[in-house]
């Protein structure tokens, strides 16, 4: 018969240690929005690391970059860095959320960016009291979450952000600012028609 090679009076060393403890959530900061591409556009270019409001101050970004992109690109070509941004937004944001080990951060904003070009996108031209409204309209469906905003919030909770997920599942964290785009359209759509 052959000699066990780990009698049970000496079990190997490895399995004597207990499972690691699990890590907590990884704070924004400077550095850790250097430390990969997808954490710097996932956190909106540094706007997400806003102490206060981390989501209004994308949404301001947002809006103050759709300004500057107006006087050098069409609205076409807007329009298409909207539609790439939105597939690479869901891989950032999915890389972004496992290394904070947190299902939605606050401090990720590329979901309000994407979704306030969108709105611009779409009412455009419009003057400096236009795109005020939008902005508080848009800033209340993504901040209150109401009736489907909630439902597609809940979509980006659940999930182990500790595990590698695919890039499908920054879907989730994108999800609510999309629908509160389309929200906001829907109610800017119904004051044009009925004023």
């Amino acid at each position: 018969m052959p000699e066990n090679k780990f009698p049970l009076e000496d079990p190997p060393a490895a399995l004597l240690e207990s499972p690691p403890a699990r890590l907590g959530p990884q704070r924004p900061s400077g550095k850790f929005l250097l430390a990969h591409p997808a954490h710097f556009m996932a956190l909106g270019f540094g706007s997400g690391l806003s102490p206060v409001a981390p989501g209004t101050a994308g949404t301001l970004w947002a809006w103050l970059s759709f300004l500057m992109l107006q006087r050098w690109l069409s609205p076409a070509e807007i329009g298409w860095l909207i539609a790439v941004s939105i597939p690479l937004g869901c891989w950032v944001c999915a890389i972004t959320a496992r290394n904070m080990r947190v299902c939605d951060p606050g401090s990720i904003v590329w979901d309000e960016i994407v979704a306030f070009w969108a709105v611009l996108w779409l009412v455009m031209p419009a003057g400096f009291l236009g795109q005020a409204v939008a902005f508080g309209l848009f800033r209340y469906f993504d901040a209150a979450k109401p009736g489907p905003v909630g439902w597609a919030d809940r979509f980006s909770h659940g999930a182990d952000p500790t595990t590698d997920r695919p890039a499908w599942a920054g879907l989730g964290i994108m999800a609510d600012d999309l629908v509160a785009a389309g929200c906001t359209l829907l109610v800017i759509a119904l004051w044009r028609f009925f004023i």
